[in-house]
């Protein structure tokens, strides 16, 4: 899932999005695990929020993402904070990563693993992250729980509205897939373009969470209410997962 036209008007239909408990909770995950520096690559980076707070703290960011308007956003932001030369950029499909290299932690947020699937490509995203990652390395990660996918987004139609765009958003949910199948129409009323969106959210369980963090050779570390930084709940509606990588893998 790319997000092409929506990239534009991401930020603005995300406005309720608590990017500062996000930061507050992974960097005081990096800090437990003595994750003070080096190299972390948030993989669905998106527009970008939570890859500049990271860059703003020192990290050397990698932001991979397979929407060159989505990345282009981003660099925009980059260059209004004059963090241009501090942050690497790739346009990438996550089920074919490359880094060039380890990295000291991953991040992955709003539910861009979700987006994956089904679970075998979910497998292959845990999987191509380990790769990468060094020994006692941190993955944070977040996924829509099954529970959101077929009691919230269901057959639940909205409209997003702001000041310059209008979003009609329609959900369709298929139990025997375990898959939200999302359309999005935008309408940017500024210009008159219109533009349509079609993607899909797959849930995965959280035995599956655990069997593709083991065969990526992760530790399991915690599972939390992704929206409350809490406990788990019967509701809730955001899994956030931190995992250890148990090994550094060499060679391809």
């Amino acid at each position: 899932m790319a997000y092409n036209g929506f990239a534009w008007f991401y930020d603005e239909f995300n406005g309720e999005a608590d990017y500062d408990a996000l930061y507050r909770y992974v960097a005081a995950q990096f800090e437990a695990h003595g994750i003070r520096e080096g190299i972390v690559a948030d993989l669905g980076c998106g527009t970008g929020d939570l890859t500049l707070m990271l860059t703003q703290a020192g990290y050397d960011m990698i932001g991979v993402d397979q929407s060159e308007e989505m990345l282009a956003v981003l660099q925009e932001k980059a260059a209004e904070l004059g963090l241009s030369g501090q942050l690497l950029l790739l346009h990438q499909d996550l089920l074919s990563l490359d880094l060039y290299g380890t990295i000291r932690a991953a991040v992955s947020t709003f539910d861009t693993l979700n987006h994956i699937g089904p679970a075998d490509r979910f497998f292959e995203a845990v999987r191509r992250a380990g790769f990468f990652m060094e020994e006692g390395g941190v993955f944070i990660f977040d996924l829509n729980t099954p529970y959101k996918h077929r009691e919230v987004l269901g057959e639940r139609e909205i409209t997003l509205e702001v000041p310059d765009a209008v979003c009609r958003w329609q959900n369709h949910y298929d139990p025997a897939a375990q898959r939200v199948d999302i359309a999005l129409d935008i309408l940017d009323e500024d210009t008159g373009e219109h533009w349509r969106e079609r993607f899909s959210e797959y849930s995965y369980t959280l035995d599956q969470v655990q069997r593709a963090l083991d065969e990526a050779g992760f530790a399991l570390e915690s599972v939390l209410d992704g929206e409350r930084f809490a406990p788990l709940a019967p509701h809730s509606q955001r899994y956030i997962i931190t995992a250890v990588k148990r090994y550094t893998q060499t060679g391809r």
